[in-house]
């Protein structure tokens, strides 16, 4: 079963990565490879990992990782095939918690593949993009296909005064799309991390 980690990429108090990710989950449960068990999903928020201002003395790419926080973060990230990120736009630029999580780390995200679901004002687009010259860097594979989400047009405001995540069938299209890429790229990636790890 192919593993997929939905990750919610912001820590600020207040945050609604939380209510975008819940619906993501939700949506992307109806998928047909999910409904069939054939893909797995599970939320993973950065910050139930109380990760500080990267403090490894050793870069990423050496894999020689001292902290507790840095082992169980890098344990979590290993056990998936693919991510979908979801991520704000805070000044045309992904949160700093995201960026700081994601450069902890190297091999745990190498030859995987990755989905963006970003939202804001404009649909979170800039930062889409800044995070997908990350994922260049650290061998993920970015796909094609992106959702953006406009809290003007995506979010319900007659349960709260803060609005409840609630996109259309438009939206739920494309991050079925997304999915569709995410796991097929997710099993040929994975099937290239058996081969480099087993090249008998």
């Amino acid at each position: 079963m192919i593993q997929i980690a939905i990750i919610l990429g912001s820590t600020r108090p207040g945050r609604r990565v939380e209510d975008v990710a819940q619906w993501v989950a939700e949506a992307a449960g109806r998928h047909p490879a999910v409904k069939a068990r054939q893909a797995g999903l599970e939320l993973v928020d950065i910050a139930d990992y109380g990760l500080p201002l990267l403090d490894e003395p050793a870069p990423a790419v050496i894999g020689y990782y001292q902290n507790a926080h840095t082992k169980r973060w890098a344990a979590t990230i290993d056990r998936f095939d693919g991510f979908v990120f979801v991520t704000p736009e805070y000044n045309s630029a992904i949160p700093a918690a995201l960026k700081n999580a994601i450069d902890y780390l190297y091999a745990e995200w190498n030859d995987k593949a990755a989905g963006i679901v970003s939202y804001g004002v404009y649909g979170g687009t800039r930062a889409a993009e800044q995070l997908r010259q990350t994922m260049g860097e650290i061998k993920v594979a970015d796909v094609h296909a992106q959702v953006a989400i406009n809290p003007y047009y995506d979010f319900d405001f007659a349960e709260s005064k803060a609005g409840v995540c609630a996109p259309g069938e438009r939206q739920e299209a494309a991050l079925t799309l997304m999915l569709d890429e995410v796991l097929a790229w997710s099993r040929a990636l994975r099937a290239l991390r058996f081969m480099r790890e087993d090249p008998g």
